[in-house]
């Protein structure tokens, strides 16, 4: 067996486009274009290449990007000001900060100050809460674009035994909510979970979020089973590489996603789909 690629960029191609369609059609009706504020603190080259996606995607479908730019030793309160003038802009419909932030600055307390309604990284705790409570509004990017790559490839869910591996506030938790809330019966391994391997041998769906290279090893997949690694990790010969051994986890599943181009793309996708949704709450 060798496993078909999930193709991540073709997908969120076709994203981007209905995105694209609905910021044409609102336009059209008298509405203004959505407004997405991309807030960079100081000037590590991996942030700085995710805004730089992120503002050309919103150039791609229409959407206005209001980037700003702050220095690595600006104080937490001038940046929560920031985050308050933008919350009280009418103009502006999304607010994204990019992290990580300086150790001086608090995350927590910035990504709480922006409010719920134009959180389109989706981890304000009401959004967060909403989607526990199978009521989603804002949705966390990357979880949700992984179960649109699941649903490209025809995954029922129903009757399916879904694992993720890592259970970060950002990716693991709510990709574990995502999961149910489609249908998936859902297990979440961490730090404690005292057999990973056993838990991975048993998912019909495995998703793999942890930040360590080739950490899920082949042997340990359930053969037929659908891979997405969210992992993306630059060795120390410069290749990117996800948390699962690519290779021989290709040699067991049925489908599985790249490094790059698998999930990577479809988190900046639905961050343009957060938008436009977020300028229909914000009207």
């Amino acid at each position: 067996m060798s496993a078909q690629l999930i193709d991540g960029k073709a997908v969120a191609q076709q994203v981007l486009q209905r995105v694209a369609d609905g910021v044409a059609a609102r336009c059209a009706s008298g509405a203004r274009a959505p407004c997405l504020a991309t807030v960079l603190v100081g000037a590590d080259p991996a942030s700085e290449v995710y805004v730089r996606n992120k503002r050309r995607a919103c150039q791609q479908v229409g959407i206005q990007s209001l980037p700003l730019h702050f220095d690595s030793d600006v104080s937490e309160a001038d940046l929560l000001a920031e985050v308050d003038r933008l919350n009280a802009d009418a103009g502006v419909d999304g607010i994204l900060v990019q992290l990580p932030l300086p150790a001086h600055i608090n995350s927590i307390a910035v990504t709480e100050r922006i409010v719920a309604h134009k959180d389109v990284d989706g981890f304000h705790p009401y959004n967060l809460g909403r989607l526990a409570q199978r009521l989603p509004v804002l949705r966390p990017c990357t979880p949700w674009g992984v179960i649109e790559l699941l649903r490209s490839v025809g995954e029922p869910f129903k009757q399916r035994t879904a694992v993720v591996v890592g259970a970060s506030n950002h990716v693991g938790r709510p990709m574990m909510l995502e999961l149910m809330l489609a249908g998936a019966t859902a297990t979440c391994c961490h730090r404690f979970t005292a057999d990973v391997p056993g838990e991975v041998a048993r998912a019909d769906i495995l998703v793999v979020a942890v930040g360590k290279p080739g950490m899920v090893k082949g042997a340990w997949i359930k053969p037929g089973a659908t891979v997405i690694d969210i992992g993306i990790n630059r060795l120390d010969d410069g290749r990117l590489v996800g948390d699962c051994d690519f290779e021989t986890a290709r040699e067991r599943a049925a489908w599985i996603t790249p490094v790059p181009g698998g999930v990577g793309p479809m988190t900046v996708a639905m961050l343009m789909q957060n938008t436009l949704q977020a300028a229909g709450l914000n009207d």
